[in-house]
C-alpha cells in the first residue's frame, strides 16, 4: 500500500515533538470518503493543542489540524454525498450535522478528541463533509471550518446580525478577519481593535468603519462608547477571554450581545457579572457550528465572492515554523499549510 505523510504530536507535548511521519495510506470502507488534502490551516487552539495546553492528558500520538480542503479520490459502498473528484472540507465536530450543539459533539472535534486533518490522505464519514465555494482555492477554503464557521455562528445564526448593527471586532486574526468581512458583507458598522498600526490598517482595507490602537487607548471601551453615540455596540466578537471580557461587557450596548470565543488573554480571572444583568446583556460562549451552518456560509461565500485573507502559506515540512508564527502573534488572518507541493 503507497505511505503518505501525516503530521503527528507523539510522545510528549511541545513544538519540538511535532513530527512528519509515513504512514499506510488509509481505505474508505462503507459510508465513507478519502479525501486528498490540498491545503490546511493553522487556528490558534492548534497551537494549544501542540504545545500541551489544550488538553495535558490527550492521548498520543495525536495527527493534528483539524482544518483542511481537498479532493475526494476514493468512496466507500452506499456514499452518496459526496463522489470522486468534488473539491471538500471536513467539518470541524463531525458529529454536529444540525441542530443546538450538544456535549457528544465535542468527542468528534478534529485535531483534538479524534485525529486531525494535516497528512496527505485522510478519511471522512460523507456526513461530515461540505463542498467548499467554488470561487475559492483549496488555500482558501482550508481556513473555513473553525475561524469562519465560528464567526458566521457568533454574527449570522446566534447574533441574527442585520444592516445598521455594530459590531466590536477585538483583534486581526482568523475568528476576527472572517468576523469583520461578514459584517460588512451584510451591511453593518465594524470597529476593529488592535496593538499595531499596520494591522489596524488591513482592517480598514477590509472595511472597518472605526479601528482602535489599545496599546495607544487602554481604555478601549471608553472609546468605542464614544464612537457609538455613548451607548455601545450590539455585538462583541470576545477572542481575548478574561483578560479582555471586563472591557468588552462595558462596550457593548444594553440588551447586546457578547460572542465568547477565544483564550488569548486566560479562561481564569474575576470578572464583575454586574453589566450582564445591569444591561440585560446575551453572553453566549461558541464553540464553532454545524454542518448546516458551514454550508449556509458557503453559499453566501459565493455569492458575495468573499476571499480569506491569508498571512503566510508554509510547507508541511516547516510546521513547525508555521506554529511558532502563530505563537508570536505576528499574523493577520490565517496561516496556511500547502501540502500540494
Amino acid at each position: 500500500m503507497e505511505g503518505h505523510r501525516v503530521v503527528v504530536i507523539e510522545g510528549s507535548f511541545g513544538i519540538d515533538q511535532v513530527q512528519v511521519r509515513h504512514r499506510d495510506t488509509p481505505e474508505c470502507g462503507p459510508g465513507e470518503a478519502l479525501v486528498r488534502i490540498h491545503a490546511a490551516s493553522l487556528n490558534f487552539r492548534d497551537y494549544l493543542v501542540a504545545a500541551g495546553r489544550y488538553n495535558p492528558r490527550m492521548p498520543l500520538p495525536r495527527v493534528l489540524f483539524s482544518d483542511g480542503a481537498g479532493e475526494v479520490t476514493a468512496v466507500g459502498p452506499g456514499v452518496t454525498r459526496v463522489k470522486p473528484g468534488d473539491r471538500v472540507a471536513g467539518i470541524f465536530h463531525q458529529t454536529w450535522i444540525d441542530g443546538e450543539y450538544e456535549e457528544s459533539h465535542g468527542k468528534s472535534s478534529l485535531g483534538g478528541a479524534i485525529d486531525g486533518v494535516l497528512a496527505d490522505n485522510v478519511i471522512f464519514p460523507e456526513s461530515g463533509l461540505v463542498h467548499i465555494p467554488p470561487n475559492l482555492s483549496y488555500q482558501e477554503a482550508s481556513t473555513l471550518p473553525c475561524a469562519a464557521v465560528t464567526s458566521w455562528n457568533a454574527l449570522i445564526t446566534q447574533g441574527r446580525l442585520k444592516a445598521g448593527d455594530s459590531v466590536l471586532v477585538l483583534g486581526t486574526g482568523g475568528v476576527s478577519i472572517f468576523a469583520l468581512q461578514f459584517a460588512k458583507m451584510n451591511g453593518a458598522r465594524a470597529i476593529v481593535t488592535s496593538s499595531s498600526d499596520e494591522k489596524l490598517a488591513l482592517a480598514r482595507r477590509l472595511g472597518a468603519d472605526e479601528t482602535i490602537n489599545y496599546k495607544q487607548t487602554p481604555d478601549w471601551d471608553k472609546a468605542v462608547r464614544n464612537l457609538t453615540g455613548g451607548l455601545g455596540v450590539d455585538h462583541v466578537m470576545e477572542v481575548g477571554g478574561t483578560g479582555t471580557l471586563a472591557r468588552s461587557l462595558k462596550a457593548v450596548r444594553a440588551h447586546g450581545r457578547v460572542n465568547i470565543i477565544g483564550v488569548l488573554d486566560g479562561i481564569a480571572g474575576e470578572v464583575n457579572i454586574a453589566p450582564i444583568f445591569a444591561k440585560h446583556l446575551a453572553v453566549q460562549g461558541i464553540y464553532v457550528g454545524s454542518r448546516t451552518m458551514f454550508e449556509a456560509m458557503n453559499r453566501a461565500i459565493a455569492l458575495h465572492d468573499l476571499h480569506p485573507v491569508i498571512a503566510r502559506v508554509f510547507k508541511m515540512e516547516q510546521i513547525r515554523d508555521a506554529l511558532r508564527y502563530m505563537e508570536s502573534g505576528a499574523h493577520s488572518g490565517k496561516i496556511v499549510i500547502d501540502l500540494e507541493g
